[in-house]
């Protein structure tokens, strides 16, 4: 760090420039009006502590060597700062846009000032080395007689599959839908990541060696056993595709979607793409239930395609402005910030829950008064949704929530979607097919070395971890193919005996 009192000298932190409203939501492109290297980049880098113990790096799931590469941004040394930033990160670009910024969390200057830009020096290095052809293919020196099977080409799979083909095995990439890149393909809408990014890394893949089979099923055109037969691992990052419901009755109404039934299909229609479900948001009062950043996604998506209103309705009160107590540093504060879709339109609604759906079936309404959610059940009738009954809630000594007397009211809906999270990965032909152990919320259980009940069956991602972030899908796909590395060759695993595969990243030895 040549400046030691950098952080003194500039204390403003400063954020990339975004489209004007009116501008960007008649297009899918980019929210932001920059990228790339600013005037000011590297003066923000130059922010940086250089902290003797920089917690930066151990809020970050993959260890990501962040003061090196921050004073390499402000030297403007890019070639340095890329080669810094790829030893830990395999897709760098994606989370550099849509990580939640773990590191800036447990960063020390945060304590007392904003803290530094890593995720947006991040996404420079990268942006820069792609553009100054400094991303080139890393195919390895020698191949292996060995092979591996990876299913699912999120970004576990992908980055597991990426160090594996570096390390000199023979890597197959299965994915059942039509393009490689699981939820970051047709998950996240494409004004927060063009899916170009994801085709410049999936050609220096292919150009390395990883072999991709897209539009292919395993468990319904290949079973999981003869896919075994096949390869000597196989890896699981299948994901956590299985959506939470919501068992409140009217349920079974038409109009009612699931957010990941919603978000592909607006992504497939921007790339001229058949729908698979045929939902639109076009000329619709919209309720979205869940308020996370895929319920932000589905409100950006919605006034995108023409919605008369979006309602986000999330049963947790707003987030604190500041770090409350029982968040202190260097944890990862869930405070409130505005995302771009939020700046967009819509209404928030906050400590409102659900309790039933209001509807219409042949011109005759169907209201569906609140009853106790028992488990499976079904309406005695079905119509197209018109509204969501919902009530105001509050903290309560006898559970979680108490809902408040007489603040019953509907919200006109023609379009309902159900984003409050996932469950499991669907393991479905699976344990029919391959049978492995499950952990109690329905994972795929992996011991220390990511490896399931099944001789060479590996589990990483959220299949294995359940729902979690882009970052840690990326840590765990690496660890795994540390993991799968040892298995292979026979040499002893690097990976520590008394940590829990989903706690620490590894890396590879010989790459």
């Amino acid at each position: 760090m040549a400046d030691p009192r950098g952080f003194l000298k500039v204390r403003t932190r400063r954020e990339l420039a975004e489209r004007p409203v009116e501008e960007r939501i008649k297009d899918w492109f980019d929210v932001h009006a920059e990228d790339g290297l600013q005037d000011w980049t590297r003066e923000q880098a130059a922010r940086c502590m250089d902290c003797g113990t920089p917690f930066c790096m151990s809020g970050c799931p993959l260890g990501n060597l962040i003061p090196e590469w921050n004073d390499l941004v402000r030297q403007g040394k890019w070639e340095e700062a890329y080669n810094r930033l790829s030893m830990t990160n395999n897709f760098p670009e994606v989370t550099g846009r849509i990580c939640p910024a773990l590191c800036e969390s447990a960063c020390v200057l945060g304590i007392h000032q904003p803290p530094t830009m890593i995720k947006n020096d991040e996404v420079t290095i990268i942006d820069q080395a792609w553009e100054l052809e400094y991303v080139k293919p890393l195919p390895p020196a020698r191949l292996s007689s060995q092979t591996v099977a990876v299913v699912g080409s999120g970004p576990a799979g992908l980055a597991c599959a990426q160090q594996l083909t570096r390390a000199g095995h023979t890597v197959v990439v299965y994915e059942r839908d039509d393009e490689v890149g699981g939820l970051m393909r047709y998950g996240i809408p494409n004004f927060k990541l063009d899916k170009r990014i994801l085709d410049r890394r999936v050609e220096q893949m292919k150009a390395e060696g990883t072999r991709f089979r897209t539009n292919t099923e395993i468990g319904r055109d290949i079973t999981w056993d003869d896919l075994r037969s096949r390869y000597d691992a196989v890896v699981v990052a299948i994901g956590s595709t299985v959506p939470r419901d919501m068992n409140i009755p009217g349920r079974e109404m038409d109009g009612i979607h699931f957010a990941m039934d919603f978000l592909p299909d607006a992504t497939r229609r921007v790339y001229g793409k058949e729908p698979v479900h045929g939902i639109t948001a076009k000329d619709k009062h919209v309720v979205i239930i869940g308020g996370g950043d895929t319920g932000s996604d589905c409100l950006g998506t919605s006034i995108r395609q023409g919605a008369k209103d979006v309602t986000v309705l999330q049963i947790m009160p707003q987030e604190p402005s500041s770090r409350p107590d029982n968040q202190p540093w260097p944890t990862f504060a869930r405070l409130y910030q505005k995302t771009s879709s939020m700046e967009e339109g819509g209404e928030y609604v906050y400590n409102t829950d659900s309790v039933g759906f209001v509807g219409e079936e042949d011109g005759t309404k169907i209201t569906y008064e609140h009853a106790a959610r028992t488990e499976g059940f079904v309406a005695d009738e079905q119509g197209h949704v018109t509204g969501l009954k919902v009530v105001t809630v509050a903290p309560g000594e006898d559970g979680p929530f108490t809902r408040q007397p007489g603040t019953e009211r509907v919200i006109p809906a023609d379009l309902v979607l159900i984003s409050v999270g996932f469950l499991h990965p669907d393991t479905s032909t699976l344990s029919e097919q391959l049978p492995c152990d499950l952990d109690a919320r329905g994972n795929v259980a992996r011991d220390d070395a990511f490896h399931t009940s099944q001789e060479g069956v590996f589990s990483c991602g959220d299949a294995g971890r359940g729902q979690s972030l882009v970052v840690w899908a990326i840590a765990e796909g690496r660890s795994c193919a540390a993991a799968v590395d040892a298995y292979l060759t026979g040499e002893p695993t690097e990976l520590p005996a008394p940590i829990v595969a989903s706690q620490r990243p590894m890396s590879l030895p010989r790459v």
